[in-house]
């Protein structure tokens, strides 16, 4: 069968979060969905089937890291649409059936796609014992981003900070379900971004993603609330590096990226 790599919310190979994509007939048993993600090795691995007509959506998805099954990815989507748009087998809006229910995608004239997601629930928190000790950074404000995205997002003094993060990775594992999203607010809109983020997640085996869909599900209502846009930009800074354009719009938020295929073989078993 065929597997390829796409690097998503970016224009240029090898930036942006990777992920593998593998269209099936239907989905073989969790082990060997497991054991191929932990080949593959990225951040997550996408697995996708096409439903029949009557069916609520148009897809079966599932998401799996080297570790783990998710139950929400945000690059991995995008890179399954990009490879159903790319590869013939989809066109125009497409809606995939995943354990967070019915997520749906939507190629753009210039050649972005902008995903459909629940808007995280946010809830202000006193900050955990043990939180600035793990991250090396005092936080001014934590969010509990709730049991859809299940992180703290811990807003930063500055971008400086974000960027200068070098967390006790164990420590960070023992304050939240998946992880700690970092933020701050750009130092410089005009370098093309509205915000900042870095997400650790050693509970699913991710260390540091590079780019994280879900993520902004929370950064964007926080953000849109501290400066009065539904629309901005966040720019994610990890090594790889990535943006995503956001939109809030209630329930709903809007996650729109550019997505490049970088490698196309075969999985031989």
């Amino acid at each position: 069968m065929r597997m390829r790599i796409v690097d998503a919310f970016t224009d240029r190979p090898f930036t942006g979060n990777p992920a593998g994509v593998l269209l099936l007939d239907t989905f073989p048993e969790d082990d060997w969905l497991q054991r191929v993600a932990r080949e593959i090795n990225h951040p997550e691995t996408a697995f996708a089937h096409p439903l029949p007509e009557d069916a609520e959506a148009d897809w079966a998805l599932r998401w799996f890291t080297p570790a783990t099954e998710v139950a929400m990815c945000g690059h991995a989507t995008l890179a399954t649409a990009h490879v159903l748009y790319t590869t013939g087998a989809h066109t125009g809006p497409v809606r995939f059936a995943t354990r967070s229910g019915v997520l749906s995608a939507a190629p753009a004239d210039d050649g972005s796609i902008t995903l459909d997601f629940p808007t995280a629930s946010l809830t202000p928190v006193e900050v955990p014992d043990g939180v600035a000790e793990a991250l090396g950074a005092a936080p001014s404000t934590v969010v509990d981003t709730g049991a859809s995205v299940g992180d703290l997002l811990v807003e930063l003094a500055d971008e400086k900070t974000v960027r200068a993060l070098e967390p006790d990775l164990h420590a960070l594992a023992a304050c939240s379900a998946r992880g700690v999203i970092a933020t701050a607010r750009a130092e410089d809109p005009a370098r093309g971004y509205d915000y900042v983020s870095r997400c650790f997640f050693p509970n699913v085996g991710i260390d540091e993603d590079p780019v994280t869909g879900s993520a902004h599900t929370a950064l964007a209502p926080f953000w849109s609330a501290r400066l009065g846009r539904d629309d901005l930009t966040g720019l994610q800074a990890s090594a790889r590096s990535g943006l995503v354009r956001t939109t809030v719009r209630g329930e709903r938020t809007l996650l729109a990226g550019h997505a490049v295929t970088v490698i196309e073989g075969d999985l031989l078993v």
